[in-house]
């Protein structure tokens, strides 16, 4: 059976609401909110009428009365009409500059956007509770998430509200002062689509990919944010990744609040020294022993939150170098980032596997890693001393005592070198 749209649904698909999703949430919304519209009016007519009966003016002819009665026949009618499309307008949302922007109804009366499971007891929330609720997701996670449990924490003296599922990509936790509605505690993640993201994230875009060098053409792929308030911070603190792509490369942007904190994008050869270029195939040359393994892709990422620069140059055969300009100086990288699977038929051959890589034999390693070092970095480790840890077997470190040069490298079952890494640990 197909559902037939009564008229004043018709109606606001018209004119500048034609474009928007109208769902069957929208429309209870909106009789809900005719409804209060409707009492609103009710009121303010009984304060008028009060008013009137104080001083009455005479009657209308009977000819004026007829012509009265005639008009106001379809009055209701218009009236209900208009005040529905007018509700929906304000569900819907306002137009600026040919953006759809966010609904008035739920910036005036943000609780009306809260989204309740069925059979949820919402008594132990107040009216301030609901409205922190409700503009916490608004405004930090830019979605309302259906809530799923509230329940009261004497102890703490808190009320807990859950929104969506532990075990999905969107979900909520808030803890709220059970004496004040103030929030306490927050932790949210969500996804949207990038017509979603907010437009003065997306207009960031393109400036931010050139500042790094990167193209401004990258296109936003997916969005994913993560919001968070500790005990005893003053508001949540949210974060925006926006993944970016074309044919031939991929971006990131990252956003703490509405300052972007981590930049990164493709770049083109050219913007690479050709001594740099030259080191790097040497280091790869030296760490795979293939001479013939051509440039791929130039990347690069400025991480201003862990104040670190980073471009990484891919070759052939997932051999790459990574060169790092951080707060603790200077940091060079050449790696395999080729996966060798390990077949396993229990734990003990797991735990056996990972013994053997935490015990190899040092004169072996150092036999493995010495010749490679002194090729890329013209060193002699000989004075380095051996550091192991046991949370990272198949990881060991080259210290020298009497200063900060520090080489870590990563290493194969056989000795065979996978990473080394110098400085910038």
């Amino acid at each position: 059976m197909t559902h037939k749209d009564e008229q004043w649904e018709k109606e606001i698909r018209k004119g500048p609401f034609a474009s928007s999703l109208f769902t069957d949430d929208h429309k209870r919304n909106v009789l809900q909110l005719v409804e209060w519209m409707k009492k609103s009016e009710e009121r303010s007519k009984g304060d008028r009428s009060e008013d009137s009966s104080r001083s009455s003016r005479p009657f209308r002819s009977q000819v004026g009365n007829a012509s009265h009665k005639r008009r106001t026949r379809r009055g209701p009618l218009v009236a209900g009409m208009g005040a529905l499309v007018i509700a929906a307008g304000l569900f819907l949302g306002i137009w600026d500059d040919g953006q759809l922007v966010k609904p008035v109804i739920e910036q005036v009366y943000p609780t009306t956007a809260l989204q309740l499971s069925d059979n949820l007891s919402t008594d132990l929330l107040t009216d301030k509770m609901k409205r922190n609720v409700a503009t916490t997701m608004r405004d930090d996670l830019g979605k309302q998430l259906r809530i799923t449990k509230v329940e009261d924490l004497p102890v703490s003296g808190r009320i807990y509200v859950e929104a969506g599922k532990k075990s999905e990509k969107e979900y909520a936790q808030i803890w709220l002062d059970a004496a004040t509605g103030n929030l306490r505690e927050v932790e949210m993640r969500g996804e949207m689509q990038p017509s979603e993201l907010e437009h003065r994230y997306l207009r960031q875009v393109p400036s931010l990919l050139q500042s790094i060098g990167s193209t401004p053409t990258l296109k936003p792929l997916s969005v994913q944010r993560y919001v968070s308030m500790k005990q005893g911070e003053l508001e949540p603190i949210s974060y925006t990744t926006l993944a970016l792509e074309n044919e031939t490369g991929y971006g990131e942007i990252v956003w703490q609040q509405d300052q972007a904190v981590s930049i990164s994008g493709e770049l083109s050869v050219d913007q690479v020294s050709v001594t740099a270029l030259a080191d790097a195939k040497k280091a790869v040359e030296a760490l795979s022993g293939k001479t013939t393994l051509d440039l791929v892709s130039v990347h690069r990422t400025k991480d201003d939150e862990l104040g670190k620069d980073t471009v990484s140059l891919s070759f052939e055969n997932n051999y790459f170098v990574q060169m790092t300009e951080g707060k603790e100086g200077l940091g060079y990288t050449v790696g395999d980032a080729n996966h060798y699977e390990q077949d396993f038929a229990d734990w003990e051959e797991i735990e056996a596997y990972y013994q053997k890589l935490y015990n190899i034999d040092e004169s072996l390693l150092r036999g493995k890693v010495e010749p490679i070092i002194k090729q890329i970095f013209k060193m002699d480790l000989q004075a380095y001393k051996l550091h192991r840890n046991p949370d990272h077997p198949g990881m060991v470190t080259f210290e020298l005592e009497s200063s900060k040069d520090v080489f870590q490298v990563e290493y194969r079952e056989d000795g065979r070198i996978k990473m080394i890494t110098r400085g910038e640990l």
